[in-house]
């Protein structure tokens, strides 16, 4: 074998502050040869842009990434497989590199190439930093700087002839570390954006195998799915397809014994400011039957003329699958309407195998036609509603807009409103774009649930499902949080402000609270949450630690997750209540400062207007949110409530992990259709967000009195190279940015020039 002085592929295996398992990419280090990383294709490139480089002959993608990790107790056991094609004009002279962990080397690690076994030779921290840095130099490229400052393990070098592939498997064992008493996995899957197309496939699959009792799972960059066998093992996996991985993966997850576990995680990054915090609560994955409480259930179905073919026979599977998955001691009935209602029978039944057959035969006898008549539809599923000893649900479906009976939007949830006597969660489905979207919107704020919205190409079975399997078996209900710090004192007042979700939850067997807010005292504290089951009140103590200050950004994804559901809470204000100075000035200000773009704030999008100019932004979002008032109904009401719900609900810190090609960029729904808009003069970096003026990114947060003390940085020059050495990967990730570049960090703007 040839010595690796050709290719290098960097499987990153750390980031912050601990990974299991990193993924390569390829680079030609050769002093005679000049080879920047490759990019993927831009379908609909942004006009103006700091000047693309012409593509290298040396050119790659990554066909597949396939990662499975086993994870017992904190020992990950990895393996890693990925497929690279050589899609340049050469033939590639390759090594396999990647660095090692801040904190600790890789134990027992085995690399393969198309199954057969080579050797890996570790380097030092300095070595590798001399091999990455003369690559940047070299190839005025800074698709490396972020993984300056590990050592690294080296293999020997492998040919890869034009339109060959190659398969490099990795496997290795490692220690997970503890963060906030969650243990912590961190995937670099955004070093696969580094691919001349999108990577045709690439998924990860985690088994956790715990000794005690695994509570919370949760990723904050991620959508996953979670498959919960037992009490204590769990099953994470994430798939995607033709897509250009937007950010690194992270796992976080705790155990322990109680019937229901709870960790507090904060994130301080400005002593003079509010801190951000976020719990994550789940009960028991699984109970005894005779432990689940006994809840009411109506299914409240439309059977109205638009119902007609696909819809309705989608709407009598997802009530099949309501009725066949209601357990025994449940009370439930169905409401059909159309102009007339009519209800299965004419109260509460108690679940049991007839009545569950007969149920079935009423579903059976479905059909739709006839008008909508909305408010009495709830009139009569409220009505029936009698036993406040037990949880009461209400899935209220519809695809239409009253025209029959009570049509006024506002009477119709005042009625609403006075017959949910007994604070029945009411969950509305909107099938299409023709529902009114802001009536279910009242409706369900009003009545102590959430909407959500099916378009006309999804399953509505498969969605009433999920919805169901969701609430099914509800183990903690009315359910209270509070915070204590150690030290706060009435005059204070209160500990935590602006906690979302706001209302009132209920706690479901393998569900997961996602809970933020912002602090103003810090220190150590407890969590009590409160609840009931079967009329017995229950309460749980958990500890908290509330940070003066984060010495890093491990935690920032919370700030950005608060934000998001923050700007989702703005929005439903306006559209419930109306629009004010207040409400609009901190909209945009959010949008601003995180990126979270709408439909009302996507004008920042557009390089000619002054982001800084606050009467020009702030009118511009007053207009914009004309739109949300004018539209009850239709695509564009349907898509912006959407939108809306999404980000009240808001999971992750990024709306995707995939996002296409799309990686950094800011996104949102247009309020004319149901579309989403990939915005390429907008993107986030780590904590900051960036607006291309001028043919410059530049910090959302820099003011002019800061430009005016502007340091400019040659780009690749010694002092580009010190400001690393300086703040390490603070500087990092912005000095990876394309183009001129102006950023904040430690005091002092920079502007890197070419």
């Amino acid at each position: 074998m040839r010595k690796a002085n050709s290719f290098l592929s960097v499987l990153v295996l750390f980031l912050t502050p601990v990974l299991a398992f990193g993924q390569g990419f390829l680079v030609d280090d050769r002093h005679d040869v000049s080879s920047r990383m490759p990019r993927p294709i831009w379908p609909h490139p942004p006009t103006p842009r700091p000047t693309p480089r012409p593509a290298p002959p040396q050119s790659y993608k990554i066909r597949e990434l396939t990662t499975n990790v086993n994870l017992v107790d904190q020992i990950a056991k990895v393996q890693v497989s990925q497929t690279f094609v050589n899609t340049g004009s050469v033939q590639m002279e390759v090594s396999f590199i990647f660095p090692l962990p801040y904190d600790g080397a890789v134990d027992r690690l085995t690399f393969l190439l198309d199954g057969k076994e080579y050797d890996a030779k570790l380097l030092d921290a300095d070595e590798a930093r001399r091999i990455y840095e003369g690559y940047i130099r070299r190839n005025q490229d800074p698709a490396l700087l972020e993984w300056i400052g590990t050592g690294m393990f080296k293999t020997s070098v492998f040919p890869v002839p034009p339109g060959a592939e190659r398969t490099v498997t990795l496997r290795y064992s490692q220690i997970c570390r503890k963060t906030g008493g969650l243990t912590e996995l961190m995937f670099p899957l955004s070093t696969a954006k580094y691919t001349s197309h999108p990577v045709e496939k690439y998924s990860l699959n985690i088994n956790i195998q715990s000794q005690s009792p695994i509570k919370n799972v949760y990723s904050p960059t991620h959508a996953i799915e979670i498959k919960r066998p037992g009490d204590k093992n769990a099953v994470v996996s994430f798939s995607r397809t033709n897509e250009v991985p937007g950010s690194d993966f992270r796992l976080l997850y705790d155990v322990g014994s109680d019937a229901v576990g709870a960790s507090a995680l904060s994130y301080r990054p400005d002593v003079g400011d509010d801190g951000y915090f976020m719990l994550l609560i789940s009960p028991e994955i699984k109970k005894q039957a005779d432990q689940v409480a006994k809840k009411n259930v109506v299914f409240v179905v439309d059977r109205s003329g638009s119902m007609s073919g696909k819809k309705i026979e989608q709407a009598k599977l997802a009530l099949k699958f309501v009725l066949n998955n209601l357990r025994e001691g449940d009370l439930f009935n169905v409401v059909a309407y159309d102009s007339v209602v009519e209800s299965f029978r004419p109260e509460m039944q108690r679940y049991n195998d007839e009545n569950r057959q007969a149920a079935l035969g009423f579903a059976e006898g479905l059909f739709a036609g006839g008008s909508t008549n909305i408010d009495g539809a709830l009139h009569v599923a409220l009505s029936q509603l009698s036993d406040d000893t037990r949880p009461n649900y209400v899935v209220f479906l519809t695809d239409g807009i009253p025209t029959v009976g009570v049509m006024n939007e506002t009477q119709i949830v005042t009625n609403a409103k006075s017959l949910n006597k007994l604070r029945a969660r009411v969950f509305s489905l909107g099938v299409g774009y023709d529902v009114n979207s802001r009536l279910l919107d009242k409706l369900a704020r009003s009545c102590f649930g959430q909407s959500e919205y099916v378009r006309p190409n999804e399953d509505i079975e498969d969605r009433v499902s999920k919805l169901y399997n969701r609430i099914g078996a509800p183990t903690l209900t009315n359910v209270t949080i509070k915070l204590d710090v150690e030290g706060a004192s009435i005059e204070q007042g209160p500990v935590v402000n602006r906690v979302y979700p706001r209302d009132a939850y209920d706690l479901f067997a393998g569900d997961q609270l996602v809970v933020v807010g912002r602090y103003k005292k810090s220190g150590a504290g407890k969590v009590t949450i409160e609840g009931t089951v079967d009329q017995q009140k229950q309460t749980f103590h958990f500890p908290a630690q509330l940070v003066e200050k984060s010495n890093d950004e491990s935690m920032a994804f919370i700030e950005k997750l608060w934000a998001m559901r923050r700007v989702g809470e703005i929005i439903d204000e306006v559209d419930l209540h109306g629009k004010n100075k207040e409400l609009i000035d901190e909209l945009v200000a959010l949008s601003k400062k995180h990126g979270i773009l709408t439909p009302y704030t996507s004008f920042l999008a557009d390089e000619t207007i002054p982001f800084r100019n606050l009467a020009e932004t702030n009118r511009r979002a007053d207009v914009a949110l004309d739109a949300l008032s004018a539209a009850p109904s239709g695509a564009g009401g349907f898509s912006q409530r959407a939108e809306k719900g999404n980000l009240q609900r808001a999971a992750q810190s990024q709306s995707s992990g995939g996002g296409g090609l799309g990686a950094n960029f800011s996104k949102y729904k247009s309020a004319d259709s149901d579309k989403e808009v990939v915005v390429q003069t907008i993107q986030n970096v780590g904590r900051k967000t960036f607006f291309l003026r001028k043919n410059r990114w530049t910090d959302s947060s820099l003011t002019e009195e800061q430009e005016k003390k502007t340091q400019k940085v040659q780009r690749f020059s010694q002092d580009y190279f010190d400001l690393i050495t300086k703040h390490g990967k603070d500087a990092a990730k912005y000095l990876a940015l394309e183009g001129n570049v102006a950023f904040e960090l430690g005091g002092q703007t920079y502007e890197l020039v070419d």
